[in-house]
């Protein structure tokens, strides 16, 4: 029974892990808009991942380790390969150009940064204010805005034509790195004392649920993603002001 209740949490673990395999597998075959849905449902397989874990009270050692190499998978080397290889197929980026290793250099720095994250993460988990992170978590940069960003613009080819995104995706990639290795306080989705936060995150955390579920409406990620991210790097700057 003890070994079940560890093990459910870490299976969610391991299909997150093998869906970022499968991810980038599946970009390198060309199917974009299907390799950017598969990083959702990482998104979805981690939620469920620390919810059962916390549920089950079966956090350990070796689960933050492993969810931390699941997470370096789906959330930071399939994000990074779905964005080099949607700089070719519609953002106008061509092989062996400069534009094609400023691309090149910033998703590999994207995923060095978010290595870097999760390590820290590790180590300094202990330390961590409760219900905080320090700097933006891998989930959230290449989880929740990477793929959200490309399913949007593979679903409105009229906006990716008329972006220069052989400029825009290295400049988005840099600037989430930095993010990622920052010390900026993120707020972790966790009850909190106001009952309207606890609501909004129900209804945020199930509208993703039914886009990923249904692989529909890639705008509302898109949104929450950018909303969320603004909101917590405000909510974590007036905390640490206080």
């Amino acid at each position: 029974m003890i070994k079940l209740r560890y093990t459910i949490p870490n299976s969610f673990t391991a299909m997150s892990l093998l869906l970022g395999v499968a991810s980038i597998i599946t970009t390198q075959h060309g199917e974009l808009k299907l390799a950017a849905w598969i990083i959702v449902w990482c998104g979805l397989l981690d939620v469920m991942d620390g919810v059962t874990a916390r549920l089950l009270k079966a956090t350990s050692n070796f689960g933050a380790e492993f969810d931390s190499m699941a997470d370096l998978v789906a959330f930071g080397v399939a994000p990074a390969v779905l964005v080099l290889n949607a700089g070719l197929v519609f953002g106008g980026v061509e092989y062996d150009t400069d534009q094609f290793w400023l691309l090149l250099v910033a998703v590999s720095v994207f995923v060095l940064a978010g290595a870097m994250r999760l390590a820290r993460f590790n180590l300094a988990s202990s330390e961590t204010t409760k219900g905080w992170f320090t700097g933006i978590p891998i989930t959230a940069a290449g989880g929740g805005l990477v793929s959200s960003i490309v399913l949007v613009l593979i679903y409105h080819r009229e906006i990716a034509e008329s972006l220069p995104l052989h400029l825009y995706f290295p400049v988005l990639m840099f600037v989430l790195a930095m993010l990622m290795v920052s010390r900026i306080r993120f707020p972790k989705a966790t009850r909190r004392d106001s009952n309207f936060i606890n609501a909004f995150q129900v209804v945020a955390i199930s509208g993703v649920f039914y886009c990923g579920i249904t692989r529909s409406y890639p705008e509302y990620l898109l949104g929450m993603g950018l909303f969320l991210m603004i909101a917590g790097i405000i909510a974590g700057r007036i905390t640490r002001d206080k």
